[in-house]
């Protein structure tokens, strides 16, 4: 092994992605606007949710409930007939429709239990599930307030402070920035060393290195470095630029360390993609393998559902893949403010997974080329 010839060969990597102007584009995209568009364009909250009424009673009550619907939860309510109602959902106008029945305020005054019907869209599936809930508390909330005769809460003889810690003010943008940018260190890693190998084996270049001074373990080596070297400075600027500056997302820890722990994770997606690279013959087959192989890294790993939630043989199971440890060390680091001692059985599981794979990527493809 000459380092020497790694380095050239790595050089050489960097200059073909130079000319490859659609995995260029993907980096920027995946750096940049991808990471903005999962902390800003995809709500987990309720946010302007069309609502209509049909308001069968017109009573100071229902048009209490009526006005209970504003910004920025609910879009301003429709008023609207009940041959609308039905119309209207099927058409996909509203997600919601409130019928408020006739005599509804007298029914309640005299005690007899009156029911509100609420229809629902549940196609619209983030608004349908929290929607309800907002609604059915708001409805509450005014009828009591109403029969009170007052809009002050009934005093509780225990007083309930919740405090959140590491998100205060629980903005979703927090979390979901930061876990773009994990998901998108593991999903680069993998495209761009598994595309350099087989653009080599379609541009016959492969050959030409073989009759060179070069061995196997060289030309695998100076993929893994130059395209891990792409991702990680990428990732680096992703953190400071988009995450830190255009966000505002503020990271407790070491942005360093956290990018140490992000080249032990590329080291060992990098292998997986020179691995997955020798098992397909071509481009569309290696894009089939990826899909296998992405959506349970990155679904499984606890960067979208917690790993507790999941069933324990999938949680053992998922302890054998590299982004289970790296999205625990980067929450640790990035949230919490984590230091290396809280983190060594991450770092140490990275480097024993990825030195597993590099070995067996690298036989398989010494194996590929006889």
């Amino acid at each position: 092994m000459r380092l020497s010839t790694i380095r050239q060969l790595g050089v050489k990597e960097l200059r073909g992605l130079l000319r490859d102007p659609m995995l260029l584009l993907l980096i920027v995209y995946a750096f940049t606007l991808s990471i903005y568009t999962a902390a800003t364009a995809m709500p987990e909250t309720l946010n302007n949710a069309p609502i209509a009424i049909v308001d069968e009673d017109r009573s100071a009550l229902s048009a209490r409930i009526g006005s209970a619907f504003y910004k920025p939860y609910f879009a301003p309510p429709q008023l609207i007939t009940p041959d609308q109602m039905d119309q209207r959902m099927d058409a996909g106008v509203d997600t919601f429709a409130l019928d408020i029945p006739p005599d509804f305020q007298r029914d309640m005054l005299a005690g007899r239990s009156p029911t509100l019907q609420l229809n629902v869209d549940a196609t619209r599936m983030t608004q349908a599930f929290s929607g309800s809930g907002y609604i059915q508390s708001i409805i509450t909330s005014e009828i009591a307030e109403f029969a009170r005769h007052d809009r002050e809460s009934a005093t509780q003889p225990v007083n309930l402070v919740l405090r959140a810690q590491f998100n205060p003010q629980l903005n979703k943008g927090w979390f979901g920035s930061v876990m773009n940018v994990i998901n998108s260190i593991t999903m680069l890693s993998i495209v761009l060393t598994g595309t350099a190998l087989i653009r080599e084996r379609e541009h016959g270049t492969i050959e030409h290195l073989l009759v060179m001074p070069i061995t196997p373990f060289e030309i695998m080596a100076s993929k893994i470095w130059s395209m891990g070297l792409v991702v990680l400075v990428a990732s680096a600027f992703s953190i400071t630029a988009v995450v830190q500056g255009l966000l505002g997302v503020p990271i407790e820890g070491s942005v360093l360390l956290f990018l140490v722990g992000a080249s032990l994770q590329l080291f060992a997606t990098t292998s997986l993609g020179i691995f997955l690279a020798t098992m397909a013959g071509s481009m569309p087959q290696f894009g089939l393998l990826l899909m296998l192989v992405l959506l349970p890294l990155q679904i499984l790993s606890g960067s979208m559902t917690p790993r507790e939630s999941m069933p324990v043989l999938v949680q053992n199971i998922m302890l054998a893949a590299p982004n289970t440890h790296f999205v625990a060390l980067a929450q640790a680091i990035l949230y919490r403010g984590a230091g290396f001692a809280n983190v060594w059985p991450q770092f140490l599981a990275l480097s024993a997974i990825g030195t597993v794979l590099f070995l067996f990527s690298l036989a398989r493809f010494r194996q590929s080329l006889k």
